[in-house]
C-alpha cells in the first residue's frame, strides 16, 4: 500500500514551519501511543506519525523529502535507500526530550516508547472500608475508632529504601536505559526502566532492613471519624488525606467509608421519610380514639378518627430522619393496621352476634350486594 504523504500524515501543510511540526508530532504521538490508544490500529497509525516526523523533523531530510518525496528514502532514486530509518532516531538530538514532554501529563510513567522517568511524586492509594450502623448511628450520627492498616514513610531510612546511597552504574544516574530495535520499517531507540535501579537512578550499599528497600511500612492506626446523621445503606463518606501515604513526597490519598445500615423493629425508612405500623382494635377504628406513638424524639399522641380504614396513613410533618448533609428532615408517615381478632371469649363471640344483627353495612357493602344480587338474577 502507498505511503501516505507525510504532511497529510502530520495534518500540516508544507510551509509548515518547525515548531509547528514538532506540535503536531507531539499532540498526535500521545493520541495514538498504543500504551493510551485503544483504537484497533493505533499501533500503526504512531509508527506512521513516527516515520513522517522522521524526515519532516530533520531540516536536511525534509528537503530531500520536498524535491523528490518518498523515493529519497526508498532506493529508487539513488539515495542509498533506507534514509527515514537507517539512523534511527538518534540522529535528532531532542527526541527524547519530546516524549519526555509527551508523556509526562500521564502520571510520568512514560518516556519514548513506554520506559520509566526517575523518581517522582505520587499520590497515595484511597482506601475504602464498609461500615455497619445500627439504625440510631445512622439516624442521629456518631462518632466511630476505625482501626486501619495502611502504609507510611519508612521512618527509618525517611522512605530512601536504603543507605548510602550511589549513582547508578547501569544507566548512570537516569533511571532509564536507551536500546535500539531494528523492525522492518528501520531502527529506532527506546528508553525503558533500568533493571537496576528501578528507575531511581541510584542504589544502595545497604538496604533498609525495616521496609527492605520498599521506603514504605504498614502502620495499624486507629482514627475517629464523625458520621453525619441522615446517613443511609450505600452511602459513601470521603475522609480526605486518611488514605495510604503518597511515595517520593506525594500526598496521601483519601478514606472513604461505605455504610450498611441495620433494619429497625419497626420504622422503615425511605430516604429521610420514615413508616410506622400501628395495630389498633376494630372498635377504635369505629369509634375514633387517641393513642401514643414513638417518634425519634419521643412519644406523641395522635388522634384516630372514627370510621378509620385499614391502610390508612396520616403524615406528621416534620417527624421523619434529620439529614446533615441536605439540611432537610422528612416526615413521618402512620400506616393504621385494623386488627381483626383471631380468637375471642364467650362474652365477645356475643358481643359480636348482637352487633351481626344491627345495621351496620356501609354504602360501600349494601352497592356490592346489589351488584351480587343482579348477576345471579
Amino acid at each position: 500500500m502507498a505511503k501516505r504523504d507525510f504532511y497529510e500524515v502530520l495534518g500540516l501543510d508544507k510551509s509548515a514551519s518547525q515548531d509547528e511540526i514538532k506540535s503536531a508530532y507531539r499532540r498526535l504521538a500521545k493520541k495514538y501511543h498504543p500504551d493510551l490508544c485503544k483504537e484497533e490500529n493505533a499501533e500503526e497509525k504512531f509508527k506512521e506519525v513516527q516515520e513522517a516526523y522522521s524526515v519532516l523533523g530533520d531540516e536536511t531530510k525534509r528537503k530531500q523529502y520536498d524535491q523528490f518525496g518518498h523515493a529519497a528514502f526508498d532506493g529508487s532514486a539513488g539515495f542509498g535507500g533506507g534514509g527515514a530509518y537507517s539512523g534511527g532516531f538518534s540522529g535528532f538530538g531532542g527526541f527524547d526530550d519530546i516524549f519526555d514532554n509527551i508523556f509526562s501529563g500521564f502520571g510520568g510513567g512514560f518516556s519514548s516508547f513506554g520506559g520509566s522517568t526517575r523518581s517522582r511524586k505520587v499520590r497515595g492509594d484511597d482506601l475504602l472500608r464498609r461500615i455497619r450502623l445500627t439504625f440510631e448511628e445512622a439516624v442521629f450520627g456518631c462518632q466511630k475508632n476505625l482501626d486501619l492498616d495502611v502504609m507510611e514513610t519508612c521512618s527509618e531510612c525517611h522512605g530512601e529504601g536504603g543507605f548510602d546511597s550511589t549513582t547508578c552504574k547501569t544507566c548512570h544516574g537516569s533511571g532509564t536505559i536507551t536500546q535500539e530495535q531494528r523492525t522492518i520499517l528501520g531502527s529506532f531507540m527506546t528508553k525503558t526502566t533500568c533493571p537496576d535501579c528501578h528507575g531511581e537512578g541510584k542504589t544502595f550499599k545497604r538496604t533498609c532492613p525495616e521496609c527492605h528497600g520498599k521506603g514504605q511500612v504498614k502502620v495499624h492506626k486507629t482514627i475517629t471519624v464523625h458520621v453525619p446523621s441522615g446517613v443511609d445503606t450505600g452511602n459513601r463518606l470521603r475522609v480526605p488525606g486518611k488514605g495510604a501515604e503518597g511515595a517520593n513526597g506525594g500526598e496521601p490519598g483519601d478514606l472513604y467509608l461505605e455504610f450498611a445500615v441495620q433494619d429497625h423493629s419497626f420504622f422503615k425508612r425511605d430516604g429521610d421519610d420514615l413508616y410506622l405500623e400501628v395495630p389498633i382494635s376494630i372498635v377504635d377504628a369505629t369509634l375514633g380514639t387517641k393513642i401514643e406513638i414513638p417518634t425519634l424524639n419521643g412519644n406523641i399522641k395522635l388522634t384516630v378518627a372514627s370510621g378509620t380504614q385499614n391502610g390508612e396513613q396520616q403524615r406528621i410533618k416534620g417527624k421523619g430522619i434529620y439529614n446533615e448533609s441536605t439540611r432537610r428532615t422528612g416526615n413521618l408517615y402512620v400506616i393504621i393496621k385494623v386488627v381483626i381478632p383471631t380468637k375471642l371469649t364467650r362474652n365477645e363471640k356475643k358481643l359480636f352476634e348482637a352487633l351481626s344483627n344491627e345495621t351496620l353495612e356501609s354504602q360501600e357493602m349494601k352497592r356490592f350486594e346489589k351488584f351480587v344480587q343482579e348477576n345471579d338474577q
